[in-house]
């Protein structure tokens, strides 16, 4: 990453923006309608499985702080892998992450055509979908901040929904407000088979969705680049974003549970339309399928965003062609963005043409996706902190306590979580096709390599020419 291109980006990102960014990343449409599936697998447990997770998440994006603090630039862990792995780590690293969340914003952008139908039945799915993409790709053109404004409103529905249903419940576990006036108390935590109802190996299981609900986390990292002084604004957001996302999940799901019994959940409703119908509320569902819609909304922004971003990295890089490298007179990558939203396009016509069972083959490379950008980002940093220690890099102020030995916990954790996936029969596909792409990328990189060093080789003899 170049000096030059560093300057050029607008730091136009302030970190209550950053802050919403992270946060709109992990809260997904799966705690407001999938979350049933989760508790019917763990039970109460499933508490425990997002605290595990959420301290995992929490060191991952300590590490990513660190080296955000020491490079804030616009591709963050893509050319974090660069400089402490090499680069075919930040080739691969960058592509699976950019096409992680093409393939995510494919199934965003057609869910919020579906929850446009509760309200516009006639209308073809298509549309909403669209006009949605074209919007965001729009506001995405114009400047950072509109993205860090229209991502920050986006996030906050979800915050404020998530608030409601904690407060709304507590007062009905504690006062029995809309219960008639019968406190719900906590021993449905542990009244139905005890909080651990299918034993250690229900929490096992339910590791890999809690992982995957936290996905986006990492997007604090992506804003590296344009964020307003980085050195304060990230480790900041860092260190609110884990215990705020830990009291979203944990305080909802804990709220959830005590109000109703676990295996009570069926999964085909979503507990916020229960709980919010339970008080008297008009028009819960709706209210919920708006929610859920600025949530598929957010993450399509997310996605057209971070894949802007990381493609413009990769051309810098030479590891993407090269136009894609440049900034509009806005400061943004344009083309970058361009570039994705088309694909992203491709895959609103997608939905329609192939099976739903080719769509899940192509959306289990991005869960594998996620546990290499994470476990990349982690071992990276362990090579940077062994460059500290030489003295070849200055020490940061902002630090993952604990390196390496946190650093092999993690990686560790991530493998685990790789092998729980052949556990799930709609998961274990992830491990048939995931080989499958990265042994594209590896041949990929092969012909860029090669075209790389030719072009480096070229601008050598042009300089040595003009010194002669």
């Amino acid at each position: 990453m170049s000096k030059h291109e560093q300057q050029e980006f607008s730091r136009g990102l302030k970190e209550r923006h950053i802050q919403l960014i992270g946060i709109g990343g992990a809260i997904g449409v799966g705690l407001f309608l999938g979350s049933a599936t989760a508790i019917q697998t763990a039970g109460p447990a499933l508490i425990l499985s997002y605290g595990i997770g959420g301290l995992i998440l929490y060191f991952i994006l300590r590490a990513l702080g660190e080296l955000a603090v020491y490079k804030p630039v616009a591709g963050s862990f893509s050319a974090y892998a660069e400089e402490f792995i090499g680069p075919w780590a930040g080739f691969v690293t960058g592509w699976t992450y950019w096409f992680m969340w093409i393939v995510t914003g494919m199934a965003e952008i057609t869910a919020v055509g579906v929850y446009a139908r509760y309200w516009f039945p006639e209308v073809p799915q298509w549309i909403p979908a669209l006009i949605a993409l074209v919007v965001i790709y729009g506001l995405n053109l114009i400047a950072v901040k509109l993205f860090g404004e229209l991502e920050f409103w986006f996030s906050l529905i979800k915050v404020v929904t998530i608030l409601a249903l904690i407060g709304i419940g507590l007062a009905v576990i504690t006062t029995g407000f809309g219960n008639g006036g019968h406190p719900v108390g906590f021993s449905n935590l542990w009244e139905h088979g005890g909080f651990f109802p299918h034993g250690a190996g229900g929490v096992l299981l339910t590791l890999q969705m809690v992982m995957f609900a936290f996905l986006g986390g990492e997007l604090i990292g992506v804003t590296a680049g344009e964020a307003e002084n980085p050195k304060k604004t990230l480790p900041s957001a860092i260190n609110k974003f884990v215990w705020r996302i830990l009291i979203f999940y944990i305080g909802a799901l804990a709220v959830i549970m005590a109000m109703y019994p676990w295996n009570e959940l069926d999964g085909k409703t979503s507990p916020f339309v229960l709980i919010f119908e339970k008080i008297g509320i008009v028009g819960a569902a709706g209210i919920v399928n708006f929610v859920v819609m600025t949530a598929a909304l957010s993450s399509c922004n997310s996605g057209v965003f971070s894949t802007g971003r990381m493609i413009y990295t990769l051309s810098n890089a030479r590891q993407a062609p090269q136009f894609l490298g440049q900034l509009n007179r806005r400061r943004v990558p344009a083309r970058a963005l361009t570039a994705s939203t088309a694909v992203l396009l491709v895959g609103v016509f997608l939905n329609y043409v192939i099976p739903e069972e080719a769509f899940i083959y192509v959306t289990s490379v991005a869960t594998v996706g996620a546990l290499w950008t994470w476990g990349i980002i982690v071992y990276a940093h362990m090579k940077y902190r062994r460059k500290v220690e030489a003295g070849v890099l200055p020490e940061g102020e902002f630090r993952l306590y604990g390196a390496p030995w946190v650093n092999w916990l993690v990686m560790a954790f991530l493998l685990l979580v790789l092998v729980l996936l052949w556990f799930d029969e709609g998961t274990r596909v992830a491990l048939y096709v995931a080989p499958v792409w990265f042994g594209l990328l590896a041949a990929a990189y092969q012909f860029v390599r090669r075209k790389r060093a030719t072009v480096e080789q070229d601008d050598t003899e042009h300089i040595k020419d003009h010194h002669l």
